[in-house]
């Protein structure tokens, strides 16, 4: 079934929007399910509603219906979405981000809660040289946390399910961060993924940078899949380029940031590499009248460093919502 035999773009939309709700599911959801995970992307469609294109995604084969148990992506759902015309995946990514800012539910005061994890898919024989090579980076700093989560072959977390012979590698992802400053008040917008050179370990300019707000796909995983990074030869040498975030907060909140950051740090989450003036450039990057830029690592990066080296990753950013507890230090592997 082509696209076109859709008709109403309108309809195309929510069929798209319905999709990428079944694709992040990790068992059967039914449609009140699904109608509220919509309205957390500002779609406001009712149960009825989200049952009728059901019924249009079950005729053409992108979802199939298991009963009482709710609907299931396709393979085929699975392919609708990934060849989605660009124009309807604008804005998916800042949407994304957004959504999962609100649903991390991490307390710095009571240490516990949920955050966002990225996941790589790692060859399990290869495993022990790529962690290796991963310690480096993370003994450089250049990580959000030193703390991880590593999944067996058959074992799903999230969006991702651990094929045969694989590894799942959790790596805590930079909107942990937005999460932790909209709990205190503090709202946080997301404006960049880039590429970040540093000189002598300390962050010198962006050479790249993406708006996430324009974007389809994460740009951390477009940098690393383009090799644009030198993540191995940052961390030997302090010289190279990094994977890296750019958001801007309010200028006012300026004061509560040191004490904010520190305690962020003390529980072993971190990634926070510069913080800007009021209305001032950082690192060559221009904000907001009234606002403060923040430059972070992403958490990608010490994954960018084993496609340096020629091992074969699958990343897929923000995928997992996971128990801070469930998190192990890297030097526990």
């Amino acid at each position: 079934m082509t696209r076109s035999s859709y008709g109403d773009p309108r309809v195309e939309r929510k069929l798209l929007a319905i999709l990428r709700i079944l694709a992040a599911a990790d068992a059967p959801i039914g449609g009140r399910n699904i109608s509220a995970a919509l309205r957390e992307h500002g779609i406001d469609l009712s149960e009825r509603a989200v049952r009728y294109h059901l019924r249009l995604a079950d005729e053409r084969g992108l979802t199939q219906n298991l009963g009482e148990q709710g609907r299931v992506i396709t393979d085929k759902g699975r392919m609708e979405i990934d060849s989605a015309r660009a124009s309807e995946k604008l804005g998916f990514i800042i949407s994304k981000i957004d959504s999962l800012s609100y649903r991390t539910t991490f307390d710095l005061e009571k240490q516990q809660g949920r955050i966002v994890l990225n996941v790589s898919l790692i060859p399990q024989k290869q495993f022990p040289e790529a962690l290796g090579i991963m310690k480096e980076v993370f003994r450089a700093g250049y990580c959000m946390s030193e703390l991880v989560a590593v999944y067996q072959s058959g074992e799903r977390v999230g969006e991702v399910a651990v094929p045969e012979g694989m590894i799942g590698f959790g790596t805590v992802c930079t909107v942990t961060l937005n999460a932790v400053l909209l709990q205190q008040g503090i709202p946080v917008e997301s404006k960049y993924g880039g590429v970040l050179e540093v000189r002598g370990g300390e962050p010198y300019r962006f050479t790249e940078l993406v708006s996430y707000s324009g974007s389809t796909v994460d740009p951390t995983e477009m940098f690393i899949v383009g090799g644009r990074t030198s993540v191995r030869e940052a961390s030997i040498t302090g010289n190279g380029r990094i994977l890296a975030s750019f958001r801007e907060v309010p200028a006012v909140v300026e004061g509560d940031l040191d004490d904010l950051f520190t305690r962020y740090n003390s529980l072993g989450l971190g990634g926070i590499l510069a913080v800007g003036r009021a209305g001032q450039p950082l690192l060559e990057v221009p904000v907001g009248l009234d606002r403060i830029g923040l430059t972070i690592v992403a958490g990608l990066t010490p994954v960018a460093a084993l496609a340096e080296a020629d091992i074969p990753v699958t990343n897929k950013a923000m995928s997992a919502i996971v128990d801070y507890a469930d998190l192990m230090p890297v030097w526990d592997l």
